[in-house]
């Protein structure tokens, strides 16, 4: 499964190839990486429906991720990846704005690891 990690924050890169190091190992998972908005939506056009799953933060400068979300369920029809959004501000309304827009799943900062894993072998 190749997934698309969105977030303005670059540690975020060895964060996921910490806690998915095994997976990587083993091939079960593949990760790329985009650190804004306009970089995944470039990643997605040179690299047609390789991404199963985006994982996108909310909140990050210029494209946000809600701004993602929608221009990715707009435009990115066949197969639809899933699209989980990340935030560290689990309001309501963000929550509401993500599902409104189509977003598949919402989940805050700190990410549970545990729980990510779970719910990504729902979707392999």
């Amino acid at each position: 499964m190749k997934i698309l990690v969105v977030d303005d924050e670059k540690d975020v890169r060895l964060l996921f190839e910490q806690r998915f190091r095994k997976e990587i190992r083993n091939g079960d998972m593949v990760f790329a990486f985009a650190y804004s908005g306009e970089e995944a939506l470039s990643f997605m056009k040179d690299h047609k429906h390789e991404a199963v799953l985006i994982l996108s933060d909310i909140n990050m400068p210029g494209m946000n991720g809600l701004e993602l979300l929608r221009h990715i369920k707009e435009k990115h029809h066949e197969p639809p990846p899933t699209v989980m959004m990340i935030t560290a501000y689990g309001d309501a309304e963000n929550y509401n704005t993500a599902m409104r827009l189509g977003a598949d799943d919402f989940l805050t900062k700190p990410l549970d690891f545990s729980t990510l894993k779970e719910k990504l072998k729902t979707i392999s």
